[in-house]
């Protein structure tokens, strides 16, 4: 009797090994599925810019207006056979006219994933009494926003909210006419009546939600229209301000654009600011891009005219 416990004893030690062994490998299994999938992949278009308009030259470089939807078409079947968590437009989906959103809008919502767009300069090019419809137009219900992806917050900036052309409000058209006087009289080279700017209060929410990252511990990806670094004639007129601001931020890893057709790369203070080339330039060649997101770094996989680039994140 007395060694038939001991034998009894000897198995339940041995499941109880078992059991630990396994608990520990199950733990983790599940410790390396939670740093793979801390790797995502999304989609970068920019300005699109369609119109049923002639092509011309604009800025040194032709725009192929009526190019647009098949170079869109061929971008949109490009980027369904990835596993994308999202696609973005970077601002100038049209060129002008409020109907030719009738004419692209079927075409980019083919894609699989999900969708997201930024205001650009041209698409408040259409008539005055229906600018205020554009951004429920493009899908949008705030004009900036945020959303958060792992341990990512992607901000979605409005570089149109103080302008000349897009200001939803008297108040805020009148703040774009000081600000546009004040980098004019500095001699800025983006003192241009075709650009924005953030103002006080979208950079008041800016700051909110840098705050609400840093406290929340995620890495912060900008999108904009317009560029922020280096500078050029098509910067927004407020981003000193908001560079000043960025700067006290290390979790802000990245700012991505459009607006400038022909590309530009800047790193300052460890944030990559990337400026995608513009779809409707060239005769015959695409551009588009798609970003994969892991631990440590940002590859950016070019298309067509579009470069690709390994971004280590710090």
């Amino acid at each position: 009797m007395h060694n038939l416990k001991y034998i009894i004893l000897k198995i339940s030690k041995y499941q109880l090994s078992l059991l630990f062994t396994l608990t520990l490998s199950l733990i983790n299994c599940k410790k390396e599925t939670s740093v793979e999938s801390e790797s995502f992949s999304i989609g970068i278009i920019s300005d699109c810019q369609y119109c049923d308009c002639d092509t011309r030259l604009v800025g040194g470089a032709d725009r192929y207006y009526r190019k647009a939807p098949q170079r869109l078409r061929n971008a949109v079947t490009e980027l369904n056979k990835h596993d994308l968590e999202f696609t973005i437009h970077l601002g100038d989906f049209i060129d002008q006219d409020f109907k030719s959103f009738d004419s692209i809008t079927p075409i980019w919502d083919e894609l699989k994933s999900k969708s997201y767009h930024v205001l650009g300069n041209h698409d408040f090019s259409v008539a005055d009494s229906l600018k205020s419809k554009v951004p429920n137009k493009m899908g949008l219900t705030d004009r900036y926003y945020s959303f958060e992806l792992n341990n990512w917050k992607f901000i979605v900036l409005d570089g149109n909210n103080v302008s000349l052309y897009g200001a939803p409000t008297p108040k805020k058209l009148k703040e774009a006419e000081e600000l546009l006087a004040k980098v004019t009289k500095d001699s800025l080279p983006y003192a241009k009546f075709y650009n924005g700017a953030l103002g006080s209060e979208q950079l008041i929410w800016v700051k909110t939600e840098l705050e609400d990252a840093k406290t929340n511990n995620l890495n912060v990806c900008f999108f904009n229209h317009f560029p922020a670094s280096p500078e050029t004639k098509l910067n927004f007129w407020d981003k000193d301000a908001f560079l000043s601001l960025v700067k006290n931020y290390d979790n802000v890893k990245l700012y991505l654009n459009g607006h400038d057709h022909t590309g530009a790369y800047d790193e300052v203070d460890g944030v990559h600011y990337v400026t995608f080339k513009g779809m409707v330039d060239t005769e015959n060649t695409n551009t588009f891009a798609s970003i994969e997101f892991t631990k440590d770094s940002a590859f950016v996989k070019g298309y067509g005219r579009e470069e690709s680039r390994n971004l280590k994140l710090k």
